[in-house]
């Protein structure tokens, strides 16, 4: 096949294009298709036709969970993180019109861990003298920024890890209100993520363990709790 040659995308059957075609382990992927794979998405050279075709069915079957997705807790300038508290999900997106990006809806039962990573940048400021030669201060002066990337790993088909910048600007060293902010913001992300991952573990763990015959004290029946902990003879509450 030469260079010229069209090229046909082995999800769609479409014209794959020659500048903007990925390669797959047997097969090529257009430009529409790859853009509808999850931004998380690393291993596309890795993933065979039909391994591309799994996630795409995933992906369009999350646009019903994004629809109903209702957050009540947001974290993040350019990259936001959104939580819904009362179905246990959450989306990260740098897109303002999110129901329309379809962000990968998340349980935060799936979160395994939540790390703030600072990049931080130095330089030597210096000065230029008389005869217009860069020289050093005396002694010498420093200047630095730092960025603050929030790490989330988590247990899903498609990827284990989100990476994103927390900070909108880089940050000066000087600037300690900016950073205290930010560093304060990454610990309630991670403080709140990872709260209700144990909240929705514990109480899945308590939805599985064996109900304990008691007696109720409102019909005296000797009962099995039901599922919303009420006598399953008369319903009331034990």
């Amino acid at each position: 096949m030469g260079f010229f040659d069209k090229k046909k995308c082995s999800i769609c059957g479409g014209d794959a294009g020659r500048v903007f075609v990925k390669k797959l382990e047997d097969g090529l992927l257009c430009k529409e298709c790859t853009g509808k794979l999850s931004p998380w998405f690393t291993g596309r050279r890795h993933s065979s036709v039909a391994e591309i075709e799994e996630q795409l069915a995933y992906r369009e079957a999350n646009k019903a969970a994004v629809a109903v997705f209702s957050p009540t807790r947001t974290w993040g300038g350019n990259t936001k993180v959104y939580l819904d508290e009362a179905a246990g999900k959450f989306i990260v997106t740098k897109s303002s019109n999110w129901r329309d990006e379809n962000p990968d809806v998340i349980a935060v039962s799936d979160v395994l861990g939540v790390q703030m990573e600072a990049e931080e940048h130095r330089w030597e400021e210096k000065y230029r003298d008389s005869e217009g030669k860069e020289v050093s201060y005396n002694p010498p002066r420093f200047r630095g920024e730092v960025d603050y990337y929030v790490e989330i790993s988590v247990n899903t088909t498609y990827f284990d890890e989100i990476r994103f910048k927390l900070n909108d600007r880089t940050i000066s060293d000087v600037d300690f209100a900016t950073r205290e902010a930010t560093v304060r913001i990454a610990d309630d992300l991670k403080a709140t993520l990872m709260g209700n991952r144990e909240a929705v573990l514990d109480a899945a763990a308590a939805a599985a363990a064996p109900k304990m015959a008691a007696q109720c004290k409102t019909c005296g029946a000797t009962t099995t709790p039901t599922a919303t902990g009420c006598c399953e003879y008369c319903g009331c509450p034990l």
